[in-house]
């Protein structure tokens, strides 16, 4: 009797084994599952300081209705910006990170060009000391600011120049002189002052 009970007892303490290993993976795998999902919603631990380029907007009521220009704004930290960071004769973003946006709720009149109610993008040319910057309205959205498409664009307007009295750290876009049928769109950056009218149509 006890010859035949031990070929069984190896038997079931084989399967147990064998079942008590399988536990044992299964185990580790949803241990491991949860510690992967746990690390994956933990957000990231950033270092406390600001970004480089923080996000700003500038927003203006012209005839009860909004115009409003959002933006990352850079800063000089140091280098040298127009003909150097910015280079004269190529397009600019007009900021940093994504692409400069202008949603108007109405039809305006900037500079010599006619801009639609809507939703655009807004580029720089940067020119040389003498020589007049154009602000370029196009029609794409949503890019990233270094994507730039020509056959997009809505038009052209040359901006008027101003020399800031002291370097401006951070680059700013603001609304100034509002009126209630119009007002100026200044892009400033360390010792230049580029800027245009603005009216309702």
């Amino acid at each position: 009797m006890n010859g035949s009970t031990l070929p069984i007892r190896s038997a079931l303490t084989t399967r147990f084994a064998a079942v008590l290993s399988q536990a044992v993976v299964v185990t580790t795998l949803a241990v491991s599952a949860v510690a992967a999902g746990a690390q994956m919603q933990m957000p990231a631990q950033g270092n406390g300081k600001p970004p480089l380029s923080p996000p700003a907007e500038a927003r203006v009521m012209l005839e009860g209705k909004t115009l409003a220009i959002k933006y990352s704004a850079p800063s000089m930290r140091g280098r040298v910006i127009m003909g150097g960071l910015v280079p004269y004769g190529q397009v600019w973003r007009t900021g940093a990170n994504e692409a400069t946006s202008l949603v108007t709720e109405l039809p305006l009149k900037i500079g010599d060009l006619s801009v639609p109610a809507g939703s655009y993008t807004l580029y720089t040319m940067p020119a040389a000391p003498g020589k007049p910057w154009q602000l370029i309205v196009n029609k794409q959205t949503g890019q990233w600011g270094t994507v730039y498409k020509q056959d997009m664009d809505l038009g052209r307007t040359p901006l008027k120049h101003d020399e800031i009295s002291a370097p401006q750290e951070l680059m700013s876009i603001s609304f100034e002189k509002t009126g209630k049928h119009s007002t100026e769109l200044h892009i400033k950056w360390e010792k230049a002052d580029e800027w245009v009218k603005i009216e309702a149509k």
